[in-house]
């Protein structure tokens, strides 16, 4: 045998290891490539070096039974994005358009829609939180992407709300397009799709900016608010429900383009299929149930109706819900305890809430938007 390709790969290993090693103290700052953008990352003094996750997979295939024989639902959500995911500090309640959906779930699976436990996850833990089992669903303002559906091992429902990247900058800064923010400084929140966007669209368009990068929601809000930087980014849901959190609200204004697409949605760990279903057609159930005109308030009354369509959803007639494992009543409980499409949007971010969120692409699709109802049939 040859022995020196062998030393050269031993020597280059060795070199490799001894650049490595060099490199710990140089984390603060990375430049990409040819991008015009510098990334910052904000490292306490004190903190330890970050350790890699050591992640596990829940075993699938049993979710429904799980939840059953628990006698609740555990749901991964957020707890500092109002109108989404927010904990309310005075009644320590999580409330929200997302954790409604956890709601709506344990409607389905457990005829009661405060059987629920919600964990709040940050942009780094969600998934891990997910692939362990420590949670049944993740619903948290999460991005439908290719890696997310194939490589961590996860199935995505259909998507709840269509959202997109956008930029939150002061009045009276003078920016008024995302060229503006040339040589400025963007807060952004680590762990999120927001991020790599932030990048990739900073680069394409030619304009050098500097990225600072937080642990969490508050922690780049209040980054953003102090002054440390120029602009704020997040999807532009996520925008509205943090400028009310703001010192002064009226002082900041969020741009009009955007920078990306981003379908939100809940998720379910591979391997468990009927789970997934069940998830997936309790959104569906909300969004019927809005083409059909039953909600919140009417739903008793179409009992017992002549629309055989109807009957089916709330399940007078059929047993479509056996076909997973439910009472042929899930969706019904679901539109009587929590409402259709339309009662949960209103309720969390209509024009009775401080965000009065237009809904745009999330509006049925014969009202100008893209919510379409796959039949219940």
């Amino acid at each position: 045998m040859n022995k020196k390709p062998f030393v050269l790969i031993i020597s280059l290993l060795l070199f490799t290891l001894m650049l490595t090693a060099c490199g710990g103290s140089t984390q603060t700052v990375e430049v990409t490539r040819e991008v015009e953008v510098t990334r910052i990352v904000e490292v306490a003094a004190e903190a330890a070096p970050a350790q890699p996750v050591a992640v596990t997979f829940a075993e699938g295939g049993a979710t429904l039974k799980q939840v059953q024989d628990r006698g609740v639902l555990k749901c991964g959500g957020n707890q500092n994005v109002p109108g989404f995911g927010y904990l309310d500090p005075a009644s320590g309640d999580f409330t929200g358009f997302d954790i409604d959906f956890c709601h709506a779930i344990a409607a389905a699976v457990l005829s009661d829609a405060s059987k629920i436990e919600v964990t709040p996850t940050t942009g780094d833990s969600r998934f891990p939180t997910l692939q362990s089992g420590e949670v049944d669903v993740l619903i948290r303002n999460t991005t439908w992407t290719f890696s997310r559906d194939t490589a961590l091992g996860f199935d995505f429902t259909p998507t709840t709300f269509y959202d997109g990247q956008g930029m939150m900058v002061r009045r009276d800064s003078g920016i008024e397009t995302l060229e503006d923010l040339r040589g400025g400084t963007v807060c952004v929140q680590s762990g999120t799709t927001t991020e790599k966007n932030l990048a990739q669209y900073f680069d394409g368009i030619g304009v050098r900016i500097e990225i600072l990068v937080y642990e969490d929601a508050v922690a780049t809000r209040e980054a953003y608010d102090s002054g440390a930087c120029d602009g704020f980014t997040t999807d532009k849901s996520g925008l509205v429900s943090q400028q009310i959190l703001l010192a002064d609200p009226n002082a900041h204004q969020i741009l009009v383009e955007d920078m990306s697409r981003e379908p939100l949605g809940p998720l379910t760990r591979h391997g468990d299929n009927n789970w997934n279903d069940i998830v997936s057609w309790v959104v569906y159930c909300t969004i019927n149930a809005e083409f059909l005109g039953v909600n919140q308030a009417n739903v008793d009354s179409m009992l017992g109706g002549d629309d055989p369509v109807v009957a089916d959803l709330l399940g007078e007639t059929g047993d479509l819900g056996q076909n997973f494992g439910l009472a042929n009543d899930w969706c019904y409980q679901v539109i009587k305890q929590v409402g259709n499409y339309e009662d949960i949007y209103m309720r969390n971010l209509g024009p009775s809430t401080p965000f009065n969120l237009p809904r745009g692409l999330n509006a049925l699709y014969t009202d100008g938007g893209i919510l379409y109802p796959i039949p219940y049939k």
